[in-house]
């Protein structure tokens, strides 16, 4: 038996850069403000269609171009006040680690179909591999450089769907598995061309069955909690003209309709606060006065400083306490917002644009949770929510109710508020708790445990929301195992493909080379 010839292009390279041109930008109508869910069963196959068969080097180029095509429309809010600097610099350096991820998606193509070409390794073994790899480029995006960027997950473009209640199962790592392997395996099941052999769809069906079907998983009801959140729309950008403590003075005036209703906790966004109430005594009583006069507990968001680090804080503020009863710092600040990495290197680039950024924050270490008069309230503060670790962390800890607090007023006019709230949507699905979303200039919403809105204050709107919030117990599948699903993922589709590998290049050894054959060609 001669060596399997090496699987050739699906598309020539001009066809394949357009289907991934394409695939990219039809993917970002995947994602808020259009969110067309529907959109990943086009986006994905177009993608994958484009790298089958390639080599390194071309599934390099298209790789970039699809990955380019995504990020450039999917975060171009980053360009809102900065430039095209910051956009473009995001653009490229997350397309080129999408190019680099799609060699490993290629190999799969290439590498699978001659160790184990039968049919059901087509249908189940290599979309089961594509996928896991398509998981491992999602956790290469999030995690590097300097703590990643997991803005653009698979999974978060479901907030809408049906398929969000997966989610609570799996996270949002095996949403973005299951997706990508189903389109994978309807693109093998097209390629096979057995449509006459009931058998072949099966993959594919029980997929559809199991995205489609499965409930989210059931958590506890346990009462309710009567949350205040405020909506200030002060001037809270960074290039907002204010005085001082003109948010501080916006957030008071938005919370004044509140005066004598029936509270069990005010929360107001990151940035409501702008001095420091822990070093400000002037602060501090305006502070003390608002929760003697809600008469509750206040969960508000400043910048603190304890010696010469600053940390952008979520403070528990109690009456007649010794306030802050409890601090969460913030676990993920932005990179290149709110701190920048290897400051003396990128200086040399943009100095005016990195010289903005005076003032860096550390990570905070505290665990995301504070004891609000027995009710536990999981947090996350703006960029934290798209980390999968600080929510599960929250949840582990005893969180009945998540409060994100967020600040969006440096994008107005853009996605990026609506592309935030789907990340507290799915995280409300993931762990089976109402999540209240606040920001200080919109939009902000109490979600429900099955991601649908309670309640909801538009963008660039003074207002509040005063509901009585679903309260849970009880940890979701996804909580309790999404790190190890993420590992299992990653790990597996790092192992399958060294083992297509070998296996792969032992055989061809052994086997001799079909008569007539040469060196193939670069495609």
């Amino acid at each position: 038996m001669g060596r399997p010839p090496l699987p050739r292009p699906l598309l020539p390279l001009w066809a394949a850069i357009i289907a991934a041109a394409v695939g990219g930008l039809a993917l970002t109508t995947a994602f808020p403000a259009l969110a067309w869910w529907p959109m990943v069963f086009v986006a994905i196959p177009l993608t994958l269609v484009s790298l089958i068969g390639r080599r390194a080097w071309s599934a390099v180029l298209v790789g970039f171009v699809f990955g380019l095509a995504f990020f450039l429309v999917n975060v171009s809010f980053t360009a809102r006040y900065l430039g095209p600097v910051p956009w473009l610099a995001l653009s490229f350096l997350e397309a080129a680690l999408t190019a680099v991820a799609a060699v490993p998606i290629a190999l799969a193509y290439r590498w699978l179909p001659r160790v184990r070409g039968g049919a059901w390794a087509r249908l189940v073994a290599l979309p089961a591999l594509v996928a896991a790899l398509w998981v491992l480029r999602e956790q290469l995006l999030g995690t590097w450089p300097y703590g990643g960027f997991p803005w653009g997950r698979v999974g978060i473009t479901q907030a809408d769907s049906p398929l969000a209640s997966v989610a609570s199962w799996v996270g949002v790592a095996g949403l973005s598995f299951l997706i990508v392997m189903l389109c994978a395996s309807a693109v093998e099941w097209v390629r096979l061309g057995r449509f006459r052999d009931l058998r072949t769809p099966v993959p594919a069906v029980v997929l559809i069955v199991l995205l489609f079907a499965l409930p989210q998983f059931p958590t506890t009801d346990a009462g309710s909690m009567r949350v205040a959140a405020v909506q200030g729309n002060g001037p809270a950008g960074y290039f907002d003209e204010r005085g001082h403590n003109d948010v501080l003075n916006a957030q008071l005036s938005a919370t004044a309709p509140l005066f004598g209703e029936d509270v069990d906790v005010l929360l107001w966004p990151e940035g409501g606060v702008d001095s420091d109430p822990t070093m400000n005594p002037s602060t501090a009583r305006t502070l003390d006065e608002l929760a003697a006069r809600i008469d509750a507990p206040l969960i508000v968001a400043a910048v603190t400083q304890r010696g010469d680090e600053y940390f952008n804080s979520s403070l528990l503020w109690e009456q007649d306490a010794d306030n802050p009863v409890d601090v969460y710092d913030k676990r993920h600040p932005v990179p290149f917002g709110e701190w920048v990495p290897d400051r003396g290197f990128y200086r040399l680039f943009a100095p005016e644009l990195i010289d903005l950024i005076q003032r860096e924050y550390t990570p905070g270490g505290a665990r995301p949770y504070f004891d609000v008069d027995g009710v536990g309230v999981g947090l996350a503060i703006c960029f934290d929510v798209i980390y999968d670790d600080v929510v599960w962390d929250g949840a582990k800890d005893g969180a009945e109710v998540f409060m994100f607090q967020t600040n969006n007023a440096d994008f107005r006019g853009t996605d990026e508020n609506l592309q935030q709230l789907a990340f507290a949507r799915m995280r409300a699905v993931e762990t089976g708790r109402s999540v209240v979303n606040i920001s200080t200039v919109g939009t902000s919403q109490i979600i429900a445990p099955d991601g649908s809105e309670i309640a909801g204050i538009p963008a660039d709107t003074a207002g509040h929301m005063l509901e009585d919030v679903p309260l849970r117990t009880g940890l979701t599948p996804a909580v309790l195992a999404g790190a190890g699903i993420q590992l299992l993922l990653v790990w597996g589709a790092v192992i399958g493909l060294l083992a297509v590998g070998v296996l792969g290049r032992r055989r061809n050894a052994k086997a001799p080379a079909p008569e007539g054959t040469g060196v193939a060609g670069i495609d």
